[in-house]
């Protein structure tokens, strides 16, 4: 496939996906028009990138559906002045398209040979505000906190108590928090010393493993 018919099936998938689902923001809007999604599945899922389905990338992970990406992202409410923790990098998509729309990105994968790749793929492709950390997700990157926002792409049995307190003051998460049974992605926001929870729309993502996640 060349370069242009990745470009149009790109803008289809925007409008037809996307925005026609409520997507409104912008720059969201924007960003995932801009990001070569084929780029971060393996050469023989490229047919399927732009599809509305999340997609496999090795080791029980999936890159997910570009819907999900989008609307995640749009609750985040970024400015852009924001240092933001992406927490399962996988494949490193969300983290480009987070890059595209804030000052930094601080991305944490548990699976060492998934952040190797991400890097790589994030570095071959010019997004040098995005660093790629090995470890438990579930317990944050503490080293750059506290963060602007945070997005999870693993389902937690409940909200990690780490995550929260590495919110920024007015900081919003958005994590989908279940079990493989009934998820619901949930958004928080930090208020001083206490914590707001709205319930967004059902959801089916991995589990979230970890010492805050599931073991």
């Amino acid at each position: 496939m060349t370069t242009d018919e990745y470009v149009l099936q790109r803008h289809r998938m925007v409008e037809d996906q996307i925005e026609a689902r409520g997507i409104r923001d912008g720059r969201v809007l924007e960003a995932m028009e801009a990001v070569p999604r084929h780029e971060f599945v393996t050469r023989e899922a490229r047919s399927w990138a732009y599809s509305d389905a999340p997609v496999g990338i090795g080791h029980g992970q999936t890159i997910s559906q570009p819907y999900i990406v989008a609307l995640m992202t749009e609750l985040l409410q970024l400015q852009g002045d924001e240092c933001v923790l992406d927490v399962g990098t996988g494949s490193g998509y969300q983290a480009a398209v987070l890059s595209r729309l804030v000052v930094e990105v601080h991305s944490i994968e548990v699976i060492p040979e998934l952040a190797a790749t991400a890097r790589a793929t994030l570095l071959r492709l010019g997004y040098r505000n995005v660093h790629v950390h090995v470890g438990d997700g579930s317990s944050g990157w503490a080293e750059a906190a506290p963060y602007g926002s945070i997005v999870v792409a693993a389902a937690a049995p409940a909200v990690p108590l780490p995550l929260l307190e590495q919110l920024d003051e007015g900081g919003r998460m958005v994590i989908p928090v279940g079990s493989s049974g009934f998820q619901q992605l949930e958004v928080w926001t930090c208020e001083g010393q206490e914590y707001k929870r709205e319930v967004n729309l059902p959801v089916a993502f991995v589990p979230l493993r970890g010492e805050h996640g599931w073991k």
